[in-house]
């Protein structure tokens, strides 16, 4: 058997994720590779750091780039800040908040799980209530955009909870970061992690991460070592720290990193309310056309998140088949229903390159189409 290169389809994603990648950011890839530790490497990490700090809106020295996707994100989170006996309060109304809670269990910590509907935001007063019920907890994990489901949830009114009752936060923003309003300074978020192929339009495989203040004291003060090496940011801080002589960690994924970079030089030059208001339009206009053709939510609009909208599939309607058909037909991608919601619903993203008027004009036609 011979095998050639490969050329994949130019196709429109507008499922969870990936997304479409800005065509800048994709130049950005092809540019001559250079050493992870060469001195203009390090300097473009550093100006990584400070669009980072702006994507975030966050002035925390701990904030970079983890060389692998939102997963390790999360995971790097709950390793360093979760110590075996631990209580956390996990808030699960979706596929990623159970995910945080066997993240829990695996640190050795326990987790007091505090369950809400699908398709709804986490309910402070449920979480108010547990942590009432749980004084000793030590963190409140909660996600900030479900992803299974398309739901928002108040990170600002959480992370005051968490503060009253003497709590880290660890928050999910995967799929929130450059989409809707994150104010990490402003809301007092502790460890937030996010992935590079969600709003920021860029390549898969990277997790933009910061850490508070609060978050490096707890880190500093464990009793025991972080059980990955990997994901052990006191070791990663060295490497990533703008003072002095580098420390070799990792051989760093240096040209994903140059379109991180031309990602956030994007979103930087749009300016974060801009990027958020367009993606709202792009939802109101998606929202407009699905409605006329009979296709309804599973999140109530002020709880929507308007980069990923979950809708339920018709009566009557083959889940596989439309999808498979938009694939082959249209070249366009949308997402299957995740846990709860699989084959009851579709996930239609529109992220970042792709919250455009002219990717939701496919979208409703090619449905319009399938569906007839």
């Amino acid at each position: 058997m011979t095998i050639t290169s490969f050329y994949p389809p130019q196709r429109t994603l507008m499922g969870p994720g990936p997304s479409d990648i800005y065509p800048q950011v994709l130049q950005a890839l092809s540019r001559p590779t250079v050493g992870h530790l060469d001195p203009l490497f390090v300097g473009m990490m550093d100006e990584l750091k400070q669009l980072l700090q702006y994507a975030f809106q966050t002035k925390n020295t701990f904030t970079i780039a983890v060389s692998a996707p939102g997963s390790a994100g999360m995971e790097a989170c709950f390793v360093n800040l979760v110590e075996p006996g631990d209580k956390v309060i996990v808030c699960r109304n979706g596929v990623f908040g159970d995910r945080m809670r066997e993240n829990v269990e695996r640190c050795g910590g326990k987790a007091v799980v505090v369950d809400n509907t699908w398709g709804e935001p986490v309910d402070p007063k449920l979480v108010e209530q547990a942590l009432i019920d749980n004084p000793d907890a030590k963190v409140l994990a909660f996600v900030h955009a479900e992803t299974s489901t398309g739901a928002l949830s108040d990170a600002e009114a959480l992370a005051k909870l968490a503060r009253q009752h003497d709590c880290l936060t660890i928050v999910d923003a995967v799929t929130s970061l450059g989409g809707v309003p994150l104010l990490v300074d402003e809301w007092q978020l502790d460890a937030v992690y996010s992935g590079s192929q969600k709003c920021l339009s860029c390549v898969p495989g990277l997790s933009p991460l910061t850490f508070s203040q609060r978050a490096i004291d707890k880190i500093q003060a464990r009793k025991i070592p972080v059980q990955s090496w990997f994901l052990d940011q006191s070791l990663v801080l060295g490497y990533w720290s703008g003072e002095g002589k580098r420390t070799y960690h990792h051989t760093a994924p240096v040209n994903s990193l140059y379109a991180l970079h031309e990602a956030l030089v994007l979103l930087q030059n749009e300016g974060l309310e801009n990027a958020w208001q367009r993606h709202k339009d792009a939802h109101i206009e998606l929202r407009e056309g699905l409605e006329k053709l009979g296709i309804t939510f599973v999140v109530d609009e002020a709880s929507r998140l308007p980069q990923l909208n979950a809708v339920y599939i018709p009566d009557g309607v083959d889940d596989a088949l439309v999808r498979k058909t938009l694939l082959e037909r249209y070249n366009l991608e949308i997402g299957a229903g995740l846990g709860a919601l699989g084959g009851k619903a579709w996930r239609i993203g529109l992220m970042g390159y792709a919250a455009r008027s002219e990717n939701v004009a496919l979208c409703l036609k090619a449905l319009e189409s399938t569906l007839k």
